[in-house]
């Protein structure tokens, strides 16, 4: 029964731990980016991570459960901040591109029979980049009322430092993977499908009687 359930005791442990990953990063204070409301943090790269090495839906719940944590008022996001409120502030749109992202990066990273640097980092580029940036540009202009083409531009000062942190969740994922492989799940899912897997065996065939030597007419 236990072999054929999509999460365990172990994935809750992971989404939790990542979860508080992802709020420890907010302890790294934010800065401040001309004409943008929303500051440079590094709690992207946690959501980078957690989608890396948790998968798609893994790493989307456990940012999920850092928001959830956030939405009830404890103050996780960078620089302290927490409540309702966050939800309505030109921080709405990237708080829902965290999720959007985390799913795609692990969507991409875990595309293959194993994890692989280069399929990393192209997750992590595109997921935690433009996702990220699809959800949240859009959205802090309109509750910061800018106008959309100035937040884009004012947007690309997040570029420099996303891309490092793209390179390093990499490293980190490829340094992890090697080191305590058991830390993704890809590889027991893919036990688990064995073990579901109906086992092959061989069909006995009838054995042929011997045939009857006939008798010697000169007998």
């Amino acid at each position: 029964m236990s072999a054929h359930r999509s999460f365990d005791n172990r994935d809750i442990a992971r989404i939790a731990v990542f979860a508080a990953f992802i709020a420890a990063l907010g302890l790294v204070g934010p800065i401040p980016v001309p004409g943008l409301p929303v500051p440079v943090t590094a709690q992207t790269l946690g959501v980078m991570l957690a989608g890396a090495v948790l998968g798609a839906t893994r790493g989307a719940l456990s940012v999920i459960a850092f928001e959830a944590l956030v939405f009830v008022g404890l103050p996780l996001l960078s620089g302290g901040r927490g409540g309702p409120g966050v939800f309505v502030s030109p921080t709405a749109g990237y708080l829902v591109g965290f999720i959007a992202g985390a799913w795609a990066v692990g969507l991409i990273t875990h595309a293959g029979s194993r994890v692989v640097w280069w399929r990393t980092l192209l997750g992590t580029i595109v997921g935690g980049i433009p996702v990220i940036y699809a959800f949240g540009i859009p959205i802090s202009a309109l509750v910061a009322r800018l106008d959309l083409g100035q937040a884009a531009i004012a947007s690309l000062a997040f570029l420099p430092g996303d891309l490092l942190k793209a390179v390093v969740a990499t490293l980190v994922v490829q340094a992890l993977a090697k080191a305590y492989p058991q830390a993704f799940p890809t590889p027991r899912r893919r036990a688990r499908a064995a073990a579901a897997a109906p086992a092959t065996t061989a069909t006995p065939t009838a054995a042929t009687p011997p045939t009857a030597k006939p008798a010697d007419p000169r007998a």
